[in-house]
């Protein structure tokens, strides 16, 4: 399963990087004429009776999966934060447990799942930098010593903060973390996004997915925050036998603001076909008020397009928040 691609390069390593990764963009970056404009037709939010609905967003909590060494296993904390338990590890991706995050209302449910039920932390998977994903409080509630994995530009952020075990990783680079079964892989994969995090950092780090192979050959798919495009064809071709993939579904409305950076949920479930991934986990929704199509729409239309795809039901992993499912029944 890893034949053709990179070898693993060091863990915790200190790299030089460029000074800015805008040569990446796959797409001009709104100005801020357009943001304003945007503001201006109340293009940024769903309508108050839209708001409504939030009741009926799906929350169901319950315990977290049995893990051993040769289980897979997702459980989906809200927005783009989950716990994947991998190889014997537990693995949170963009992990993000605060009530609220800078410039952004009040999260519409409450995390799936409770830091106090979480097991120990061996590692972190970070898309890019923007607060929706990269949570300063939340990451302050782990170890020091947690693994962390991120983008190129990113590891000085994050020993700035305390971490000793930070890996920085360009696209089709990779990284390999000792678990009970053997090596987990950490690839970090290209996606059709950008950074930043303050008013002068614009692209100064990359953004991007992850594909995670444990030591069976199984992978799993996190593709971050991503529009459609080309990356997800080629991420296929170089990654063969995507077990699972956590697709974004939200924030696309209003589409000539959205639509480079975000896919919708028609997009995913192609982009998931893309890759090759058999199985679908649909997340970045339901969670932020981030774009104005209403919150209990990318669901719906998610599980449309998934059917009109001929796709079989019991493959897509539409959990409610704090649900889990286990790939293959588990070891």
């Amino acid at each position: 399963m890893t034949e053709g691609l990179t070898t693993p390069r060091p863990l915790f390593e200190r790299r030089s990087w460029p000074r800015s990764f805008a040569d990446r963009l796959t797409a001009p970056l709104p100005g801020m004429r357009t943001l304003f404009v945007a503001a201006r037709r109340g293009a940024l939010r769903p309508t108050a009776a839209e708001l409504r609905e939030t009741a009926g967003l799906p929350f169901a909590p319950g315990p977290l999966p049995p893990a051993g060494a040769g289980t897979v296993s997702l459980t989906w904390a809200g927005h783009a934060s989950s716990v994947v338990r991998v190889g014997g590890l537990t693995v949170l991706t963009d992990p993000v447990w605060s009530r609220k995050i800078f410039a952004t209302p009040a999260r519409l449910t409450p995390v799936g799942v409770a830091w106090k039920d979480l097991p120990p932390v061996d590692a972190v998977v970070i898309s890019h930098n923007h607060y929706d994903h990269l949570d300063a409080p939340t990451l302050g509630r782990l170890p020091r010593t947690t693994a962390l994995f991120v983008p190129a530009g990113l590891g000085g952020w994050c020993r700035r903060r305390g971490f000793t075990r930070v890996t920085e990783l360009d696209w089709w680079e990779a990284a390999e973390l000792p678990a009970p079964g053997g090596p987990v892989r950490f690839d970090f994969v290209p996606a059709h996004h950008w950074s930043k995090r303050t008013f002068t950092d614009t692209c100064r780090s990359l953004w991007g997915g992850w594909v995670l192979t444990d030591p069976a050959g199984r992978r799993l798919y996190f593709a971050g925050d991503t529009g459609y495009g080309h990356w997800f064809t080629e991420i296929g071709a170089r990654y063969p036998g995507i077990d699972l993939a956590l697709m974004p579904i939200g924030a696309y409305d209003p589409p000539w603001l959205q639509q480079s950076v975000h896919t919708d949920p028609e997009e995913a479930v192609r982009a998931c076909r893309e890759v090759g991934a058999p199985r679908m986990a649909p997340m970045h929704w339901a969670t932020f008020l981030l774009s104005a199509e209403p919150p209990s729409e990318p669901l719906v239309r998610t599980r449309a397009a998934w059917r009109s795809a001929g796709l079989p039901a019991a493959d897509l992993w539409d959990l409610p928040i704090g649900g889990s499912r286990v790939l293959d029944g588990g070891p």
